[in-house]
């Protein structure tokens, strides 16, 4: 065979879709746990070029399978094997900030060049970095934006204004406010632990009687979110929504999203969940084509 897309059994709905369009065959990567939790990987048939779609939220049992699969296409012929991570993990630790830390972005990049030939990844979470490139090193490494399809979900007609919760955010709040002409705000944050941060809105007064739409790279525990919901309520806004391309809130911290009046809260389909309402498929798709990767 010539190309072919392989799925886990997490990503098996995705990765079908893409299938669909590359007009490939999308087949189950086989997983199996042994009583003292080590994993076999199976990849059922011999591939040229083998695409292997997961992402990578909770990320280390899969990340082992990932590199256990590749091992298995090449010792079945693969000339080519690239992976397709829509989240990519580990990025956001680019340099140790106390004595002793591993630079989680260096050695996980660095394991995906080693087993991979090219990897195609969604809006990842670099903050010092400006390419994927940079990142990961000797081979094709591309990163796209799902801000275009995530933009075509805003009704535009009543001018809500688009509100990054901080300063990482910008990139995609100008990406999807500008080609609606619609408003944007930043905010600025001070990290005070994982699950605390305290935020300023500059010029929070403009969101008075007006729809508030967050948006950002992904959410996580929504703490940040909440307190830019707070402050822009304070603020006069009549509602706040979430629009952004991975969620990987659990069930707990949606829930408080909506409490605290962050509804409805939307993102892609890169991680599979409630607010998954984009279709990252196409995007892919486009990607490998345009890149020669497919």
């Amino acid at each position: 065979m010539s190309a072919t897309l392989f799925g886990f059994e997490d990503s098996m709905a995705a990765t079908r879709r893409l299938g669909v369009l590359l007009k490939v065959p999308a087949l189950a990567a086989e997983t199996r746990r042994f009583p003292d939790e080590e994993c076999l990987v199976r990849v059922p048939v011999p591939a040229r070029t083998a695409i292997f779609y997961r992402s990578l939220n909770n990320p280390d049992h899969k990340i082992i399978e990932l590199l256990l699969a590749a091992s298995a296409a090449r010792d079945q012929g693969a000339q080519r094997v690239i992976l397709i991570a829509p989240y990519l993990a580990y990025m956001r630790q680019d340099m140790a900030f106390h004595s002793g830390e591993a630079v989680s972005q260096k050695v996980v990049a660095g394991l995906i060049a080693d087993h991979f030939d090219g990897l195609i990844t969604v809006d990842p979470h670099l903050h010092r970095i400006k390419t994927l490139n940079e990142v990961v090193p000797g081979i094709p490494a591309i990163s796209v934006s799902a801000a275009p399809l995530l933009a075509t979900l805003i009704d535009a007609r009543d001018n809500p204004i688009v509100i990054g919760p901080d300063s990482e955010s910008r990139q995609w709040t100008e990406a999807i406010a500008a080609p609606l002409g619609l408003e944007t705000l930043v905010a600025t944050k001070q990290r005070l632990g994982d699950r605390q941060v305290s935020l300023t809105i500059a010029g929070a007064d403009g969101v008075k009687g007006r729809r508030a739409i967050l948006v950002d790279d992904m959410i996580s525990s929504g703490r940040t979110l909440v307190e830019a919901a707070r402050l822009l309520y304070g603020a006069g806004a009549i509602s706040v929504e979430a629009l952004v391309t991975h969620c990987l809130a659990s069930a707990d911290d949606l829930a408080l999203l909506e409490a605290n009046g962050i509804r409805p809260v939307v993102s892609s389909d890169s991680i599979d969940g409630p607010t998954s309402k984009v279709q990252l498929a196409p995007l892919i798709c486009r990607a490998l084509q345009d890149n020669g990767l497919a």
